[in-house]
């Protein structure tokens, strides 16, 4: 079977995930303040392993360096944390002084994982790195031109450049160079001056605004730069071939997250609960591929309810069935992907969470989705 439904913890909606580097334990948060940390067991099921319990409001995103072992969260709270494990297995947090007024929205370490960057609501990207000499997490902002929340961000493979995007429906890439701790950086195609918060790119979704920006993503070289946005459109931008960018609009809904499986193919998935797998050919052009699954309508009850029951739904849930389903592995949206097993240049398992509560390990190399991947050409 493709897609496996794994069940960790209760069935509410999952905001995020990260996965250990060993890939045996996953971090989540179920739509709540909370980190709950899963260790897969050998008969396959998953249990709790640990509670990261420091924020106070919803968890918006985490990420969990594979090298170092260190996780960080952020939050509608304003705050991030980055948390260690010690000798005992205990994980001990540590809070970031982001410097913000309005909630954090996303996270991701950078390669090297020696800083990450955090966006918020404050119209203000913070890069944090670890002050060596005061033992805590510091942040440098980014704000101009900066104009909306940023939703998004990715970095690029050499550790300095940082894809961000915006509820303004711009896609930038910035410069994070700090001096402080790591030597200069050579040229890029995105450009060779390089000083903290210098504005390297910036794509506008479509000239007439074409929707707020949902994910961001480097391919493997970072040479080119895809992103997806509410308009239901999928976009790619080619930085050696002059920063063209080719567009495409779908006849789906929305996507919220998007990842690179290979040199050329794109997965991207979001509203329509199923992840959809996009090619990209040597001039940039994007075109739509089958999905990842053929879901078909929606299935529906067959028993009668009574009428009490009837009326109960009608007016809790303004419908009269609840137990109808989806053709589709998953039931709701889904919120975030990773890649379970391989990398951008050949990714074999992927992951997905959504607002049905499940889990899906999705297995690109069996025999049905190998079939459409490698039927995936122009």
């Amino acid at each position: 079977m493709a897609a496996s439904i794994q069940k960790v913890g209760p069935a509410i909606p999952i905001q995020c995930h990260a996965w250990s580097s060993d890939r045996q334990t996953i971090a989540v948060s179920h739509n709540d303040k909370l980190v709950e940390l899963y260790k897969q067991q050998p008969g396959g099921s998953w249990n709790q392993t640990d509670i990261l319990d420091q924020h106070d409001l919803r968890v918006n995103d985490i990420d969990w360096a594979p090298n170092t072992n260190r996780i960080v969260t952020c939050s509608a709270d304003r705050n991030a944390y980055v948390w260690v494990q010690g000798a005992d297995g205990k994980w001990k947090h540590t809070l970031v002084l982001l410097r913000i007024n309005r909630a954090a929205t996303c996270v991701r370490w950078s390669p090297q994982e020696n800083k990450f960057a955090v966006g918020s609501g404050a119209r203000i990207i913070s890069i944090c790195y670890l002050d060596e000499e005061k033992d805590w997490w510091v942040a440098k902002h980014i704000r101009k031109p900066l104009r909306s929340t940023i939703t998004t961000v990715d970095w690029h493979p050499n550790n300095i450049l940082l894809a961000a995007g915006c509820t303004d429906f711009k896609v930038r890439v910035f410069s994070t160079y700090i001096k402080e701790i790591e030597p200069k950086p050579s040229a890029t195609e995105w450009g060779a001056k390089m000083p903290f918060a210098n504005l390297m790119a910036e794509f506008s979704n479509s000239p007439t605004g074409g929707g707020w920006i949902h994910a961001v993503a480097f391919n493997e070289e970072g040479t080119r730069l895809a992103w997806v946005g509410h308009d239901s459109s999928i976009a790619v931008a080619d930085a050696p071939s002059g920063m063209v960018m080719m567009k495409l609009k779908t006849n789906l809904l929305p996507f919220l997250s998007l990842l690179w499986i290979g040199p050329n193919r794109l997965l991207a998935a979001g509203h329509d609960c199923v992840p959809v797998l996009f090619h990209v050919d040597s001039a940039g052009k994007v075109s739509q591929g089958p999905k990842l699954e053929e879901g078909g309508n929606v299935v529906e009850a067959t028993a009668a309810a009574s009428a009490k029951n009837m009326f109960k739904n009608k007016d809790r849930l303004g419908q009269e069935l609840v137990d109808s389903r989806l053709g589709t592995t998953h039931q709701n949206q889904i919120n975030s992907m990773r890649i379970l097993e391989g990398n951008k240049v050949e990714a074999r398992r992927v992951s997905t969470t959504a607002g049905d509560g499940a889990l899906v390990i999705w297995n690109l190399a069996s025999g049905a989705l190998a079939g459409k991947l490698a039927a995936l050409k122009i």
